[in-house]
C-alpha cells in the first residue's frame, strides 16, 4: 500500500517515547511545521520510566561549562512554555552546593559558577549557620548558593509540553509498544496497532532506548539502574520548606557515598522532603520492582543522621525511577551512525529533565538537518567507538 492511499500512517516525524524529552522533541517538531506522531508504549500518564514524581531539581551549577550553557538557553524555554500553556512550572529556590573544600568536585562547581557568571553566594562557616540552622556544614566543607536555581514541577511539565503539543496539531498515541522498527528512506514502525511511516525517526525512550535501538542494528554503553526516590519526615513541620527559604541542595562527597547525594525542601509532600543518591543498582527496564536493594537507602540514612537532625532517620515513603547512564555520564544526541534519518536522545544519566526543551530542539535540528544550535562533541556516539556494539 503507498504512502498517499494510507494518509493517516503518513507523518514527517515519529518520536517514540513520551517522556520529557520525547514530549519536547514533539512540539519542537510541531512548531517547525512537521507531521509528528508521538508514540508510547505506555498508557499516560505512567510511573514506569524516569520522567514521572512530581519536581527535579533545575540549576547551572555543574561541574561543565557546556552544560551551564545550555542551561542559560534552558531557562528562557521553560519560561516560553509556562506562558504559551499558561502554567506554573518553576519555583525558585536556590540551590546549595557543599562539600569539601580541598574537594575537586567541589571546586568544579564553585569555579564553572564562577566562570560563567552565574549569580551565586558563598557563605563562611557563620554565615551557613544563621541560615541553615537545621542542617550541618562540617569542618574543611565550603557553601556556595546559585541562586539561579529551583524546583521543576516535572509531572506539570510533562504535561504542559504534551498539551501544546496537541495544539499544535501532533498526533499521540499511548499504549502502543513497537514491534518492530524498518530503516530506509521511509522508516517503518510496527506496533500491535499497525503500521506508521515517516521520513524520519527520533529515539527517546529512556531505559528502553536498546531494546528498539536493537531492530536498527547499534547497541549503545547504557546501563539501566533503579533509583530509590526517598521522602524524610521533618520532625518539626515546615522545618525544610520552601515557604521556609530551605534550598535544594547537592552534597558533593558524603560518608561511603561514591555519587553525590541532593534533596529538595518540602512541598510536593507535605511535611517530606525528597533526599535521594544519584546513582542505583542495575536493573532490567520491564523487572525494576524486583530490584530491592537498599543500599542507597543506608547511605541516605546515614547522611541524614550526620547533616539534617530535624529529620527521621528512615524514610517515610520510597518511590522507584530509573536512570539511564552512559559510561561517563554525558547525554547521546546524534544521528544514526548508518541510518541518517534516525535520531536518537538517549543516557540522560539521571540529570536530563531539566533540559528537556534544549534536547527537544537540538533533536528536532538533527531531524531537519539544520546545523544544531549547541557544540554536540560531548553528545556523539563515535566517543563510545571502544563500547558500541553493532549487528549489522
Amino acid at each position: 500500500m503507498s504512502l498517499q492511499q494510507d494518509s493517516d500512517y503518513d507523518y514527517d516525524c515519529i518520536v517514540l517515547g513520551a517522556g520529557v524529552q520525547g514530549c519536547c522533541t514533539a512540539y519542537q517538531l510541531a512548531q517547525n511545521h512537521q507531521r509528528t506522531l508521538l508514540l508510547e508504549q505506555f498508557l499516560l500518564p505512567h510511573s514506569r520510566g524516569s520522567s514521572h514524581g512530581q519536581t527535579r531539581i533545575i540549576r547551572k551549577a555543574y561541574e561543565q561549562d557546556f552544560y551551564a550553557h545550555m542551561m542559560e538557553d534552558c531557562y528562557k524555554m521553560w519560561a516560553q512554555l509556562e506562558r504559551e500553556t499558561n502554567t506554573t512550572l518553576f519555583r525558585r529556590t536556590g540551590l546549595l552546593v557543599k562539600g569539601p573544600t580541598d574537594e575537586r568536585d567541589f571546586q568544579l562547581f564553585r569555579d564553572t559558577l564562577q566562570r560563567n557568571h552565574v549569580p551565586t553566594e558563598t557563605l563562611t562557616p557563620d554565615e551557613f549557620a544563621r541560615r541553615f540552622p537545621h542542617m550541618a556544614l562540617l569542618r574543611g566543607e565550603g557553601a556556595v548558593i546559585d541562586t539561579t536555581a529551583g524546583t521543576l514541577f516535572a509531572d506539570r511539565a510533562l504535561r504542559a509540553a504534551q498539551s501544546y503539543f496537541r495544539s499544535l496539531g501532533g498526533v499521540i498515541k499511548d499504549g502502543e509498544k513497537v514491534l518492530s522498527i524498518k530503516p530506509g528512506s521511509t522508516v517503518t514502525v510496527t506496533t500491535a496497532s499497525g503500521e506508521y511511516r515517516a521520513k524520519s525517526l527520533i529515539i527517546t525512550a529512556g531505559p528502553w532506548a536498546n531494546t528498539l535501538l536493537s531492530h536498527t542494528g547499534l547497541q549503545l554503553p547504557l546501563t539501566v539502574v533503579k533509583i530509590n526516590v526517598c521522602y524524610w519526615r521533618e520532625k518539626v513541620p515546615g522545618t525544610y520548606g520552601a515557604d521556609a527559604n530551605f534550598p535544594c541542595f547537592l552534597q558533593t562527597t558524603s560518608e561511603g557515598a561514591e555519587y553525590h547525594i541532593y534533596g529538595l525542601p518540602s512541598n510536593e509532600y507535605p511535611g517530606l522532603v525528597k533526599i535521594c543518591y544519584h546513582m542505583g543498582s542495575e536493573t532490567e527496564p520491564d523487572q525494576r520492582d524486583r530490584q530491592t536493594d537498599q543500599s542507597d537507602v543506608r547511605i541516605l540514612s546515614r547522611f541524614v543522621t550526620r547533616y539534617m537532625p530535624g529529620l527521621e532517620p528512615e524514610p517515610a515513603v520510597v518511590e522507584s525511577c530509573m536512570y539511564t547512564v552512559t559510561p561517563d555520564h554525558h547525554f547521546v544526541l546524534d544521528r544514526h551512525p548508518s541510518h541518517r534519518n534516525i535520531v536518537i536522545g538517549a543516557g540522560f544519566s539521571g540529570h536530563g529533565f531539566k533540559f528537556g526543551p534544549i534536547v527537544g530542539k537540538i533533536l528536532c535540528e538533527l531531524s531537519l538537518g539544520k546545523l544544531p544550535s549547541y557544540d554536540l562533541s560531548p553528545f556523539k556516539i563515535q566517543r563510545f567507538q571502544t563500547h558500541q556494539k553493532s549487528s549489522l
